[in-house]
């Protein structure tokens, strides 16, 4: 039996509720400068519009939603996130984890929880990492989110959450695991300053333990990565471009995944449909298919 898994990232959404004077303190307003000045040409909410019709259209078991979804962590900006996400489906068929404009300040994660803490949860209720079972699929949601200087857009995962990770893994041997994570988790999946910080000691758990698909954004850009799984096995590492973005090549403008995972006799198959614009104008189609594994 197939299991559909649509996959989408960083759709930073706009635009930005006016802030209250002690929002804007440090990072915030550099933040609030930078959406002004250039990231809401960037991010267009009607192509967002498309593309999340897209993907209910397109009836996916399940969504994974890899975290950015807002753009300076204010309250306000969660509050518009959960209307505009409201028709991907509720909290049993969507999963998310935080990015790090989620993180964007101290309180802004506490902020997302308040909106979303039923999303990133697993079925036993517990926090990051968590487990969630549907059939044979075991979605594993990884936090990578953390509050960073200016100018910075890094992330860790941290040793308690990597522990753990290395036994959900372990004890969902019988299912296809599918890691949920905001940042790229091997080292040079993003660029200095924007990369996991602990991105070697993640590479070394999956190496390990292994996984059948880790799902990623941040970058805003479409990628394909293997990274060394035990026994000689390769892991899928699959980054997906915003889902609202319009400008760029190829790779960085709006789309979506759809993942086609089926299991026969303990081997795993994943087929890759890649949904998307081909121009800010232009109608959601399918882009590619590709079988990964």
């Amino acid at each position: 039996m197939t299991f559909t898994l649509a996959h989408l990232s960083d759709p930073h959404i706009g635009p930005l509720p006016t802030p209250r004077p002690g929002d804007m303190m440090g990072k915030r307003f550099i933040g609030w400068l930078n959406w002004h000045k250039h990231r809401r040409d960037i991010h267009n909410m009607d192509v967002l519009a498309r593309i999340l019709d897209d993907v209910a259209d397109q009836h996916p078991d399940h969504v994974a939603l890899s975290g950015d979804l807002v753009n300076i962590g204010l309250d306000a900006e969660f509050l518009l996130a959960k209307t505009t996400l409201a028709n991907l489906g509720d909290a049993r068929t969507v999963s998310m984890v935080p990015g790090n404009h989620d993180a964007y300040v101290t309180d802004s994660l506490g902020f997302m929880d308040r909106q979303f803490g039923d999303y990133m949860r697993g079925d036993e209720g517990e926090g990051f990492p968590y487990l969630r079972r549907r059939g044979d699929i075991a979605l594993i949601g990884v936090s990578s989110a953390i509050p960073t200087l200016p100018f910075l857009a890094s992330g860790a995962v941290g040793t308690k959450q990597r522990d753990r990770l290395g036994q959900l893994l372990d004890a969902t041997r019988d299912h296809i695991r599918v890691v949920m994570i905001h940042h790229p988790p091997h080292y040079d999946g993003a660029r200095l300053f924007r990369r996991l910080r602990d991105a070697h000691d993640m590479e070394a758990v999956l190496a390990q333990h292994g996984a059948d698909l880790v799902l990623h954004g941040h970058n805003h850009r479409r990628s394909l990565a293997r990274l060394p799984g035990p026994a000689g096995t390769t892991i899928p590492v699959v980054g997906v471009a915003s889902c609202s973005a319009v400008p760029g090549d190829a790779a960085h403008r709006a789309a979506w995944h759809l993942f086609h995972l089926s299991r026969v006799a303990g081997h795993t198959t994943i087929r890759l449909d890649i949904r998307g614009m081909e121009a800010p104008d232009a109608p959601v189609t399918l882009l590619a298919s590709e079988t990964i594994t």
